[in-house]
């Protein structure tokens, strides 16, 4: 393999990080301050995708579809924590998994119905289009490359607006004792409507995101759920920094084992089955990855005991 093929699989593989950054960010501030499992954050990234290709397809503005899927998936966001989870916050995690799995459904039906089983596809914008020519001769896709910077943007601003701002206390402070900040006179209710509504948001701009890269179809976030679910494992539950230190290395061992293992098989075994066993071992190399990383930190590499 060449080196000019490893740095663009290390793209790649970045790319695919901040992706899961984006979904698992959302994911880990809603079970870290509200202590609440949530498993139709997949179907608010699916919002976003659908809104993105529906707004696209109508006025031809990409721009205009990322503004659309921050809407759609935060809207959809409120109306879900106002509807049905804010009764969820007082029972057992059994109840709040059924529920919530409920939500996948009637997401998935619903958007069927207004758009059909069909998928929908969304054009890159054409500034994007092209390659961008990198340091050392490397064409690399610009649109991939500008994920890469609107993630490690959209991760700054967050970890700022966690760390620094009033807003970002009163949600570390809710993550800590939230009976104590609602007697010091925080809303505790819009409190919470807004961390969700922010984790839907930033769901539903990754499915906008990745709908100019794949399909848009019904049940796409499903798939990204479980890969988020392991990313806040490794980084550890509720911390921002983990769910992003955890993406990069989900992304990177995704991407780099599904390349580099083959190869490392092929030289000592025949291709066909150095391809087979390489592709199967590099499906696993996530789960093997966060059993390593729960070996040495039984919380996740930022979590809290």
């Amino acid at each position: 393999m060449s080196v000019l093929l490893l740095i663009e699989q290390i793209l790649n593989g970045l790319q695919s990080g901040v992706m899961l950054f984006l979904m698992s960010a959302g994911l880990t501030l809603i079970f870290g301050v509200m202590g609440l499992i949530n498993l139709a954050h997949g179907s608010l990234y699916m919002v976003g995708a659908f809104a993105a290709a529906a707004v696209a397809s109508a006025t031809g503005s990409f721009t205009l579809a990322l503004i659309a899927a921050l809407a759609a998936a935060a809207l959809a966001g409120v109306l879900v924590e106002i509807l049905v989870i804010r009764r969820l916050y007082d029972r057992d995690h059994l109840d709040q998994v059924l529920a919530t799995f409920a939500l996948i459904l009637i997401f998935s039906e619903g958007t069927r119905w207004a758009f059909g089983s069909f998928p929908l596809y969304l054009d890159v914008p054409k500034m994007l289009s092209g390659p961008v020519h990198l340091p050392g001769g490397i064409a690399y896709p610009a649109y991939r490359l500008a994920i890469i910077v609107i993630g490690f943007a959209v991760a700054a601003a967050l970890f700022l607006l966690i760390a620094k701002t009033r807003i970002g206390m009163r949600i570390r402070a809710g993550e800590s004792d939230r009976e104590m900040i609602g007697a010091l006179g925080v809303n505790i209710s819009v409190l919470y409507t807004a961390v969700f509504a922010l984790g839907a948001a930033l769901a539903g701009f990754a499915g906008a995101l990745v709908g100019a890269i794949q399909s848009v179809q019904v049940g796409m976030g499903e798939p990204v759920l479980i890969l988020a679910f392991v990313t806040i494992v490794i980084g550890g539950i509720g911390s921002i920094r983990g769910a992003f230190v955890g993406a990069l290395l989900v992304g990177l061992t995704d991407t780099l084992g599904r390349v580099l293992l083959p190869v490392a098989f092929g030289t000592f075994m025949d291709p066909s089955a150095a391809t087979s066993v390489g592709a199967a071992l590099a499906s696993m190399s996530i789960y093997i990855l966060m059993a390593g990383v729960l070996l040495f930190k039984p919380t996740g590499l930022y979590g809290s005991a």
